[in-house]
């Protein structure tokens, strides 16, 4: 499930991202980007759970180090790309 949501999430960036530079309303996009982001973060957590109910602790030590260095990176990348518009905006009107 975090992959259709990731997926999803990128899909919407771009979309947020073209929308801007042709001069359309943006903002939805943007709003369902960082919302895909955030359920995906939830859809991870979910599956990290899951892993420790179970009590799998091989997939724990193997995939959740490398996991969490990745979803800090791409949260920060999809926030700075989907607000990026707003700034951008912000300061031309200045």
């Amino acid at each position: 499930m975090w992959l259709i949501f990731g997926l999803i999430s990128i899909v919407a960036t771009f979309i947020n991202i073209f929308l801007y530079a042709t001069g359309k309303d943006y903002k939805l996009a943007m709003a369902m980007g960082l919302s895909f982001t955030a359920l995906t973060l939830c859809a991870q957590y979910s599956l990290v759970s899951d892993w420790v109910k179970g009590e799998d602790w091989a997939a724990l030590l193997d995939v959740v180090p490398t996991m969490e260095k990745g979803v800090w990176l791409l949260t920060i990348i999809s926030m700075l790309l989907n607000t990026t518009p707003i700034v951008l905006e912000l300061k031309n009107k200045k």
